[in-house]
């Protein structure tokens, strides 16, 4: 009988320190989605906005502009409550939060995804407590609940969530994906509760209080990449991992000394800059009042032909030299080529200029998040 025991144990301690991988699919832009429904060009230029708005903290428990969820995005499953309701969420770093759709919400946005019922999870029980995240177009409302959160073997008991209330059509009834999961510092969560990393973390569900992503440069709807829970996967990359502190506990920041294009230093970054490393974002944005002088020397939608013989950009981050290839920035869509940039005029907090790093960077580099020592690693994707 002990050795049973034992041997259950064994096998238990096993599983645990397995990293789990999550898949990701690559769904259709939103773009995509809205043009082939007959949705006129100027409804996606109303959404336009400034994604770094996302990062300013307000009474509002999140700031989220959907406006980078225009463009291509990247989604896996999870489940939650007993038996589990399976929902495709955004696994977000640039965000903390996390809330999926509820029998709440009668609107068409929440009709035309999974939503969840709490009165078939025999463990959800309800905080009745309800909090807006601001989208700067039209505020989403949650209620919050507690639940089992599923993610493959990975099983969070007492999980806080929202639950949606309402979800305006423009821009969520568009979207492939249901939800967002944040893994962003709790600071920037809802106050009072636990998010789901730290309750990974609290549980003993994780070996390691790591996790990194792969995207994958040739992406389709079953394959994009990975989200890997509690580790790495060195076959996913090649070279040494460049590690970057991060400076401020709330997102996951980084200090970038210099940006160059080619081989000429701009010299933007000779104060300083911060760069924010988020999953939730697909273009790379750049500070507003560089933007002029970028497009200046790249323009903005391209020759297709030139593409090989433009410029490669560089980031110097924690004395390293992190090349971005034309091949990457540039984005070809049905034959017309456009570099895949963006600009914010938000500052970071301490006032140094802010750029977003976004799927458009992280195809290029498999990326780890180190909680335990605040930090932020970059390898070549494989």
């Amino acid at each position: 009988m002990l050795s049973c025991l034992l041997l259950l144990l064994v096998l238990h301690l096993a599983a645990v320190s397995i990293p789990r991988r999550i898949p990701l699919r690559k769904g259709r832009s939103m773009r995509e989605v809205m043009r082939e429904k007959g949705v006129p060009e100027g409804f996606l230029k109303d959404l336009k906005g400034d994604p770094g708005r996302k990062y300013q903290l307000s009474k509002a428990v999140a700031y989220e502009p959907l406006t980078n969820y225009l463009d291509s995005f990247y989604f896996g499953e999870i489940s939650i409550g007993t038996p589990p309701q399976k929902f495709l969420v955004l696994f977000d770093t640039g965000s903390a939060n996390l809330w999926v759709p509820s029998t709440y919400c009668q609107t068409p946005a929440c009709g035309n995804h999974a939503r969840f019922n709490p009165s078939l999870s025999s463990t959800f029980s309800g905080i009745g407590v309800t909090y807006p995240l601001s989208y700067g177009f039209g505020d989403l409302s949650v209620v919050l609940g507690y639940d089992t959160v599923t993610i493959q073997n990975i099983v969070v008991t007492n999980q806080e969530f929202g639950l949606s209330l309402d979800e305006p059509s423009r821009p969520f009834y568009y979207q492939d994906f249901d939800g967002i999961l944040g893994m962003a510092y709790p600071g920037v969560g809802i106050g009072g509760f636990n998010t789901l990393l730290q309750n990974m973390l609290q549980q003993s569900q994780l070996n390691e209080p790591i996790f990194s992503f792969y995207y994958s440069r040739n992406p389709t709807y079953n394959y994009g990449g990975e989200v890997i829970l509690g580790g790495v996967d060195p076959q996913l990359y090649s070279g040494e991992v460049i590690w970057a502190p991060v400076v401020q506990e709330l997102y996951w920041k980084i200090g970038i000394e210099e940006f160059s294009i080619g081989p000429s230093a701009t010299g933007w970054c000779s104060q300083g800059c911060h760069g924010i490393v988020d999953t939730g974002t697909f273009l790379l944005t750049i500070p507003g009042q560089f933007m002029s002088a970028f497009l200046q020397e790249l323009g903005f939608v391209v020759d297709c032909s030139d593409v090989p013989s433009m410029p490669t950009l560089y980031f110097a981050i924690s004395g390293a030299q992190l090349p971005l290839p034309p091949s990457v920035y540039v984005l070809n869509i049905d034959g017309v080529c456009t570099v895949g940039v963006e600009s914010t005029y938000v500052a970071s907090a301490s006032g140094q200029p802010l750029w977003i790093l976004g799927n458009l960077f992280l195809r290029q580099y498999y990326s780890i998040f180190d909680v335990a020592s605040n930090r932020v690693g970059f390898a070549l994707s494989a």
